[in-house]
């Protein structure tokens, strides 16, 4: 089975070559203030513009208003829109024909309930990422980004309907074991990467993508998945 990887919180220079190098699909750009690997739409047009088409870049928002997408699509050419907030079915709707850029829904998941959640997604995102639900006793906890993972096996056989990435909790320690357990086509990590909140570690972007890679050589096939 062929994975696909994205690297996400990218905020350097130094951040993308490694990501690129070691043959990243999708490179994350966070757009949301609160969190160490927030990047201007000044800075995120420039490593953009670095990555010259050699990944698909994706904005990473949290309840985004119109005029903050416009300011942010204005300066970066993103490929794909991350909403990782309270954002509505009817929201993405707005935002896929207003701006017309694909969106990828996070779902938040602690247990198998949650799933749930997706379900009224399926007819207005273009992809799914299940990402780990931090318990309400993390404190400073974000919507996404905390290191939390969830029982994988949950998705394992599951018709989702959409493409779909996982996310929370990854390192190169223990992917493989996710995408196995899963039946994942695509991952994402962004703090299992890193050697401190924000900085990413270029030896641990390297592990992951060799790691996930034994599962097969990434490529955009992931994007007709349509079942674990």
């Amino acid at each position: 089975m062929a994975i696909a990887v994205k690297i996400c919180g990218i905020n350097s220079d130094a951040a993308l070559t490694a990501a690129l190098t070691a043959g990243a699909d999708m490179i994350g750009l966070v757009f949301y203030p609160r969190s160490p690997r927030y990047v201007t739409p000044a800075q995120a047009g420039a490593l953009a513009a670095a990555a010259n088409g050699r990944a698909e870049l994706v904005g990473v928002l949290v309840d985004p208003d119109d005029a903050l997408l416009e300011t942010i699509l204005a300066a970066v050419p993103l490929d794909l829109l991350q909403l990782h907030g309270d954002e509505s079915p009817a929201r993405l709707n707005e935002i896929r024909r207003r701006f017309g850029v694909a969106v990828m829904k996070a779902i938040r998941i602690a247990e198998a309930g949650d799933l749930a959640q997706a379900v009224p997604y399926r007819a207005a995102a273009d992809r799914l990422m299940f990402d780990g639900k931090a318990p309400t006793s993390l404190k400073g906890a974000m919507p996404g980004g905390n290191r939390v993972s969830f029982d994988w096996a949950m998705l394992k056989g599951r018709e989702v309907g959409l493409p779909w990435i996982l996310s929370g909790g990854l390192d190169p320690d223990n992917v493989v074991q996710a995408i196995r357990a899963s039946g994942a086509g695509a991952v994402d990590v962004s703090s299992g990467v890193e050697d401190a909140p924000g900085h990413k570690d270029p030896r641990r972007i390297a592990a992951f993508l060799a790691a996930a890679k034994q599962e097969g050589k990434a490529t955009p096939s992931w994007l007709a998945q349509k079942s674990a």
